[in-house]
């Protein structure tokens, strides 16, 4: 599953993508994303090896590696987590990440998916990520490092093939902002996304 794949007008490119293979209670799940500017190396990129088991019919719990290949220096993770289906249908992925360096931090994203008509959707996310301790050496400040929201409408041409555009805020907080100051990087801004959701 590509979850997205979009250009963003300001930041570049961004990708999320899924795979998984097994029965209904034990999986393995790989998972990758990353974003970067156009014309450039990826700014951030990692790969997620997970073993997943059903914990009930709307729950799964992980645990696995994560390889940061991007940014510099990379990181390799220990992770746990959950990923499912809250009430009213809205998904769930949050993590925890022990690194090699004995960095942790976490991550939170919530989806949902607001049918208007049998092909077209509505989809707000808000993504979370936190940090238990300063990263300077990757300009991660402690406490809530940064925040995403936005909204992607959505047309399934196909179940497998649904191009979107959408709207996205993104924002560096905290100490994090802080570091993305000192080496004169905007800490966040709005950006029009276009992009494409498909699956095989």
């Amino acid at each position: 599953l590509a979850d997205r794949l979009e250009a963003r007008s300001q930041d570049g490119y961004l990708w999320d993508m899924q795979a998984w293979y097994g029965g209904d209670i034990n999986k393995l799940w790989l998972k990758t994303e990353g974003e970067g500017g156009f014309g450039r190396s990826p700014e951030d990129a990692e790969f997620q090896a997970l073993y997943s088991r059903a914990i009930s019919p709307w729950f799964n719990f992980q645990t696995g590696l994560r390889y940061d290949v991007r940014p510099t220096p990379e990181r390799t993770h220990f992770v746990l987590g959950i990923q499912g289906l809250l009430p009213y249908v809205f998904e769930l992925d949050a993590a925890a990440f022990l690194s090699n360096k004995g960095d942790l931090t976490g991550r939170f994203e919530f989806e949902y998916d607001q049918l208007i008509t049998q092909r077209l959707f509505l989809q707000p996310r808000i993504a979370v990520n936190l940090a238990a301790q300063d990263i300077p050496e990757l300009r991660i400040g402690s406490g809530l490092s940064s925040m995403e929201a936005g909204v992607r409408l959505r047309y399934e041409f196909r179940r497998e093939f649904a191009p979107y555009v959408g709207i996205n805020w993104g924002r560096k907080l905290g100490a994090t902002a802080d570091f993305a100051r000192a080496a004169d990087e905007s800490p966040g801004g709005w950006n029009f996304v276009l992009g494409v959701r498909t699956w095989f």
